[in-house]
């Protein structure tokens, strides 16, 4: 399928795991991907290159996010990467991991999540609007985290709730422009970064045991959905948070 040719994307926190995922599969529809990263160069690098053996076209730029001037530093790179052309897909997808429960986690971690959760997503989403076509798409990542209780995720739901909300209120505003705003919610997704977290001994159980299609899910899973979100099949879908989680705890399994 090419139905993104002649259509450009950012996808922040493109190095590895969803984020790489999201950058291959809309850059194999078509799309020439700006594939951010924040201090994995070699990963980026090597999303921008599986995309170039593919046939497809990419640029990687780098911006640590969270930190003063972060917005600036990417934009300098993005202007560059678009070369005079507009901006039609904006993923925001860099995230910092969860920090930890109430009790544990400290002020500074506390920040930090923050600044990349909610912060940084705010402002790119700001400074990416006057290049944004009429017709343009952003999409922003979120979490099953937001609706269900998680102690050991209590400030990383926060962030994501705040995104979402986010989400349906930018969807409100830019539907004017025709652009569409939404937001999808991973459940447990297997990467090659944190495979490692799913060998502890029975977690993969327990959470396919939760999970309506029995499985864990990958980035593909994600991606998928993303690439349907920025594409003209969702010309009529905005402010909604699409939960790609596998159906994650729904209720009782029989």
């Amino acid at each position: 399928m090419s139905d993104l040719i002649g259509r450009t994307a950012l996808v922040t926190g493109s190095s590895r795991g969803i984020g790489q995922a999201i950058a291959i599969r809309l850059a194999a529809r078509g799309a020439f991907v700006i594939a951010h990263y924040g201090t994995d160069k070699d990963g980026a690098t090597a999303t921008v290159d599986q995309i170039a053996r593919a046939g497809g076209t990419a640029c990687a730029v780098g911006a640590e996010l969270g930190v003063d001037g972060d917005v600036e530093t990417l934009f300098a790179g993005v202007d560059a990467g678009l070369a005079g052309r507009p901006l039609d897909i904006l993923v925001n997808n860099a995230a910092a991991s969860p920090a930890g429960p109430l009790g544990a986690t400290t002020r500074a971690a506390f920040d930090h999540l923050f600044a990349v959760n909610v912060r940084a997503p705010y402002f790119i989403t700001e400074r990416a609007l006057p290049l944004l076509s009429d017709g343009g798409r952003i999409i922003t990542i979120s979490s099953a985290a937001t609706r269900m209780a998680n102690a050991t995720q209590t400030s990383f739901a926060m962030t994501k709730g705040a995104v979402e909300t986010m989400t349906l209120t930018l969807a409100n505003q830019l539907g004017a422009r025709g652009i569409t705003v939404n937001a999808v919610a991973p459940g447990a997704t297997r990467t090659a970064t944190n495979g490692s977290v799913f060998e502890t001994p029975g977690l993969t159980d327990l959470i396919t045991g939760m999970t309506a299609l029995d499985r864990l899910g990958g980035p593909d899973d994600v991606a998928d959905v993303v690439a349907f979100l920025a594409s003209d099949a969702a010309r009529w879908v905005t402010g909604q948070v699409i939960d790609a989680s596998g159906g994650l705890f729904l209720g009782p399994r029989a």
